[in-house]
């Protein structure tokens, strides 16, 4: 029998050894580890070693707790909260200002769009909370809104003269002398008297410029570097130009028909649905081109598509006198009778009707909140009219010349070309309207006034005449700070076709223009009640109302028919009940209208038999 061997002498048997433990190594942030903080590291204690001490003696007094299967809450730190305690960096510094950025208070009111003064309707608890979410996501909004200004470091601009000195001796050499030199730059004059005179339009972005004479001269540029876009003459009278959703896409009214370029000059499409064409609106938020022709028809032309959306006809005659509504995209036209018309592609007749003038409107223009509308007529008078359901003037001013063009800027300034005069009216604010009183700035030109636009977000004023075009200086014009998601002027063509795709997507329905936009949001109860009521009388029955009590079958013999009929017999008469109470409450609150008295009535002995005799059902003359 074989026998494993025995090891040798001196030689000790081999056994496994444990492999050492390796040491995490420390990442430059994390503090050192410590016996001590060791020790005090979570987890489940460890027992201690007995030792020969005895524990002290405990007091009688003390009481002693049972224990209790039940868990007890976890108790509350009363230190401070995580996010106000100095949080350490990457770098192992403390931030000094732990947790969110402050909001002051004035300026989120200023964001918030909720009106906490109505009280939220009874609704399901499923309901309640999405409203609630919805309020919590509104006041976030107003919340980073109001941070998110601080980084708005631009401030609108004003002139203010000396010692009472008038705004309006100002001349536009002195402000050229006074701004710095990339403000200087903005102020140039074109001289172009052989193609004259000339229509213009700003982009929405303000950046690019396109400029329409009424030779057949057409030319798009970028007006702050002055680098031509493209330059083409159509060898026909132009009547009015304007850019589409962007600055890639022109539109130009021509003697005979609508055609639409590329900035390259390329002629991509001839509308010839749209003829006599004398002025030019595009509604940037809808993708529609308005278009007003002689033969007194409004066309809405939808540019997404390349479909007419509609044809209205006016039936005041030659239309040459449009302006669009920014707040709500309402056209308004101005008839030769001296009214002025407010349409709606939605609707076949006007949506409301003004007369502003005895004469003929000769121009109409709107400001950015929707809220005043400015017209001149052939009487010499401008006016400013309330937008806000009253259409009443506000104030007038009699001219010793007609106002043939007029404008409104971002702030509320209101121009007005006389002539070749431009005269410019500030009011105290964007939301208050232009003083007619005393104008702001007064500027003599080279020709008479053919078109006048303010450039977005630059204090700019755009003249086209017929000697060429001018760009004027006013400061306080424009808003000083744009949104780069939505008119961003330093943007790419890759951000440019991001934007055109994201806005498409978002394009507003033609049938939702009206005059109050904010009327989408509620609930039309007239209508909803007047269709109820229609379906009941084609169906010839409620679908609505209450069904008949049916019971539900029950298990073991109590579905018997003697059950099923008791049990419908105490729903009727609970029903019945309820009915019954609902009559009495509704006489008592009668009987108490009937027995109050007029207020300021001597109280008479008499009383009492009226009292009687209503009671008894006798009539009673007082």
């Amino acid at each position: 029998m074989e026998t494993a061997p025995k090891p040798g002498r001196g030689v000790p048997p081999k056994r496994d050894k444990p492999q050492a433990k390796r040491k995490k190594p420390r990442r430059y942030w994390e503090e050192e580890t410590t016996p001590a903080a060791v020790a005090a590291s979570p987890g489940p204690p460890r027992k201690k070693a007995r030792t020969g001490e005895s524990r002290p003696p405990r007091s009688k007094s003390v009481h002693i707790a049972q224990k209790s299967g039940f868990s007890k809450k976890p108790p509350i730190s009363k230190t401070a909260p995580d996010w106000k305690k100095p949080q350490r960096t990457l770098s192992g510094a403390q931030d000094p200002f732990p947790g969110p950025v402050p909001a002051p208070l004035e300026e989120a009111r200023k964001f918030c769009r909720i009106d906490k003064s109505k009280t939220l309707p009874h609704s399901k608890p499923k309901t309640q909370s999405k409203l609630e979410k919805a309020e919590a996501q509104e006041e976030e909004a107003s919340v980073r809104a109001a941070r998110a200004e601080l980084l708005l470091a631009e401030e609108p601009g004003f002139l203010v003269g000396e010692d009472g000195e008038d705004t309006a001796k100002i001349l536009q050499t002195d402000i050229v002398e006074a701004v710095d030199i990339a403000s200087a730059a903005k102020h140039f004059d074109l001289n172009l008297r052989q193609f004259g005179p000339y229509r213009l339009n700003y982009s929405r972005t303000g950046r690019h410029l396109a400029l329409g004479g009424r030779r057949g001269h057409v030319a798009a540029l970028d007006w702050v570097t002055k680098k031509l876009m493209c330059e083409i003459n159509v060898m026909e009278a132009v009547r009015d130009i304007h850019f589409l959703h962007s600055e890639a896409l022109l539109a130009v009214a021509q003697n005979r028909w609508l055609y639409i370029y590329d900035n390259q000059g390329i002629e991509l499409h001839c509308i010839r649905r749209c003829d006599r064409v004398t002025r030019l609106e595009f509604l940037p938020f809808h993708f529609l081109l308005a278009t007003a022709s002689e033969t007194g028809f409004l066309t809405y032309l939808d540019v997404s598509v390349g479909k007419i959306v509609t044809a209205l006809n006016a039936r005041a005659g030659r239309l040459s006198v449009m302006a669009q509504n920014p707040y709500n995209a309402v056209i308004h036209l101005g008839h030769s009778n001296g009214t002025v018309s407010l349409w709606s592609p939605a609707v076949k007749e006007p949506l409301a009707k003004i007369l502003c003038h005895r004469g003929g409107v000769r121009a109409v223009a709107v400001d950015s909140t929707g809220t005043y509308m400015a017209t001149s007529g052939l009487d010499h008078q401008l006016k400013i009219f309330d937008l806000r359901g009253t259409f009443q003037p506000l104030s007038s001013r009699t001219l010793p010349q007609g106002a043939g063009h007029l404008a409104f800027s971002q702030r509320g300034l209101l121009v007005g070309g006389m002539g070749d005069v431009v005269n410019i009216w500030a009011g105290q604010g964007k939301a208050s309207p232009p003083s007619l009183e005393q104008p702001y700035l007064t500027h003599r030109l080279s020709g008479h006034v053919h078109g006048l636009q303010f450039c977005p977000f630059e204090d700019v004023l755009g003249v086209g005449h017929s000697g060429g075009f001018t760009s004027m200086l006013v400061p306080g014009a424009a808003e000083p700070n744009f949104d780069g998601l939505e008119n961003n002027p330093y943007r790419s063509r890759k951000q440019r076709q991001e934007w055109e795709v994201k806005a498409l997507l978002e394009k507003v329905p033609a049938e939702l223009i009206c005059l109050n936009p904010r009327a989408l949001a509620e609930v039309d109860v007239v209508t909803l009640e007047q269709q109820k009521k229609e379906r009941i009388e084609r169906l010839g029955y409620d679908p609505d109302a209450k069904a008949a009590f049916q019971p539900k079958a029950k298990q073991k013999g109590r579905s018997s028919t003697a059950s099923l009929v008791k049990r419908k017999k105490k729903v009727m008469d609970q029903e019945h009940r309820d009915k019954v109470r609902q009559s009495l409450e509704q006489q008592q609150q009668k009987k108490k209208q009937d027995m109050a008295k007029p207020p300021g009535a001597r109280p008479s002995a008499l009383d009492r038999f009226v009292r009687r005799a209503r009671e008894g059902g006798l009539q009673v003359d007082p």
